[in-house]
């Protein structure tokens, strides 16, 4: 962000936290929220809670500084604070409850996390966090590594100071952290798990922003549901797999399991027992942090399982609303049909092409069959003169198809399918190599009829003078399709 004098004055007019340090009632709002929310470690109050917590607030401080002071309600106070132009508190129903409840934004909780920052410290340690960054910048380091080797040898050199740490204990040579570097580490884990802990409400309220984001988009979609679905679990998906979600999700798998509960149970109570932390008494709410951390993280997995349900229930409103449409346009159409049953219109007022659908099965085309092309050679002979004779082409043979049809139906009214060369053999051939290819053009023209290229059949028949006549043919399969017989 460019710290422009534009971009800071609309900051200024518009980000809640600025609004709050400049309002005349900041040290009262402050103070409040602070023993409201952050002290006890509260995620949302009821409105008369919260107001008897303010009354009672409001009553010590009139009582010190006069009657005059903050002359305003309790309950007008909670109603300014939690106006869309103010942001500070988040007003909103929960699931099953009638009460209006009250949860701290996170931008006031990142306020009030800086200006506990402002005050002077006794010890400010800088060890730790040098040291942090070196093991952050080394983990980078090593986990973008795709050398093997070089992994293996920074695992060699932890291997190597470990056996040397483990040799010079053994010999004695035992070094005590003093009571600086205990100091200086546990102001870096107090910072740090107060920092987590408000992490949280940011989460939920980036949860809430993506739920608003969807609600607004279904209000004003106007395509399909299949379409709304996939642009809505999109946006879910997009945020539970933002490096966000993904750290939230790793951080709330390793609090949950078992074993790293009883180590930070037993980490936090061995620290608070040395005696270099005894001077830390006003944080003694970090002795149970990690239950804290808990608390709040449940909080947000039922935030995301309240939104799930409220949008499954919008979505099912708008469902129920949509099938309603539909039924009155059937229940106007039944009407509109009783009322033409009782007045029937002079003449045709509907017509319909076809009374029946034709129905053709997948199994009954025929599969795609490459053709052999013949070679036919490009030279031809001339003739030498000699005496031709045509009478062989003018002694042609007719062949009715319609007889052969007629064949082809009576079989496949019987059987539904059958092999060409079996047809033959029921009706021998009488008209010869003429016939023989007026059955196979018959089976051509068929979209039911199959034939195998690979496969060849032997076709025999006897000619006028007794000559037996053989041919080999492809392997035919007559078909009968689904609506007139033989095609």
């Amino acid at each position: 962000m460019s710290l422009s004098f534009d971009s800071i004055t609309q900051l200024f007019k518009s980000h809640p936290a600025l609004r709050l340090l400049r309002a005349e009632n900041a040290p009262l709002i402050l103070s409040f929220f602070d023993r409201a929310f952050i002290q006890p470690n509260i995620r949302y109050i009821s409105q008369s809670n919260l107001a008897s917590m303010l009354d009672d607030m409001l009553y010590r401080i009139r009582d010190a500084e006069g009657q005059d002071a903050f002359p305003r309600s309790a309950q007008s106070y909670l109603d300014d604070w939690s106006h869309n132009d103010r942001g500070w508190l988040r007003r909103f129903y929960p699931h099953s409850s009638d009460e209006p409840h009250y949860d701290l934004a996170p931008s006031v909780e990142k306020t009030m996390t800086w200006i506990e920052s402002l005050s002077a410290r006794a010890f400010v340690g800088t060890e730790s966090r040098l040291l942090t960054i070196f093991e952050l910048l080394r983990q980078m380091v090593l986990g973008a590594e795709e050398d093997a080797e070089t992994r293996i040898t920074e695992l060699e050199k932890k291997k190597k100071q470990l056996d040397d740490e483990i040799a010079a204990i053994r010999r004695g040579e035992l070094e005590i952290m003093d009571q600086t570097a205990l100091r200086d580490r546990f102001m870096q884990f107090s910072a740090m798990a107060r920092e987590l802990l408000s992490d949280f409400r940011t989460v939920d309220h980036n949860f809430r922003q993506l739920d608003g984001r969807v609600r607004e988009k279904i209000a004003a979609w106007d395509g399909s549901k299949g379409a709304l679905l996939e642009e809505i679990f999109g946006e879910r998906d997009a945020i539970t797999g933002s490096d966000q979600g993904r750290s939230f999700r790793a951080f709330w798998d390793f609090l949950m399991a078992p074993q790293s509960q009883d180590e930070l149970t037993a980490l936090i109570e061995k620290v608070f027992a040395l005696d270099a932390i005894a001077g830390f008494s006003e944080e003694f709410r970090l002795k149970r942090i990690h239950f804290d951390w808990l608390d709040a993280g449940e909080h947000t997995q039922r935030t995301v399982a309240n939104l799930s349900s409220q949008l499954r229930r919008y979505l099912d409103n708008r469902v129920y609303l949509e099938n309603k449409r539909i039924m009155g346009i059937l229940d106007s159409i039944s009407t509109s049909a009783l009322s033409t049953k009782m007045n029937v219109p002079q003449g045709d007022f509907m017509s319909v092409e076809d009374s029946s659908a034709e129905i053709r099965l997948p199994m009954e085309r025929r599969m795609y069959s490459s053709t052999q092309q013949g070679h036919i050679p490009a030279l031809v002979q001339d003739a030498d003169g000699a005496d031709i004779d045509y009478q062989a082409l003018l002694d042609q043979t007719y062949v009715d198809r319609s007889v052969l049809l007629s064949n082809i139906k009576k079989e496949l009214n019987e059987s539904g399918q059958i092999p060409l060369h079996s047809l033959l053999k029921r009706y021998p051939i009488s008209r010869g190599l003429a016939e023989l290819i007026a059955y196979i053009s018959i089976a051509s023209e068929s979209p039911f009829s199959v034939f195998d290229e690979e496969r060849r059949e032997l076709v025999e028949w006897r000619t006028a003078s007794g000559v037996i006549m053989r041919a080999y043919i492809p392997y035919i399969i007559l078909n009968r399709s689904g609506n007139d017989g033989a095609r």
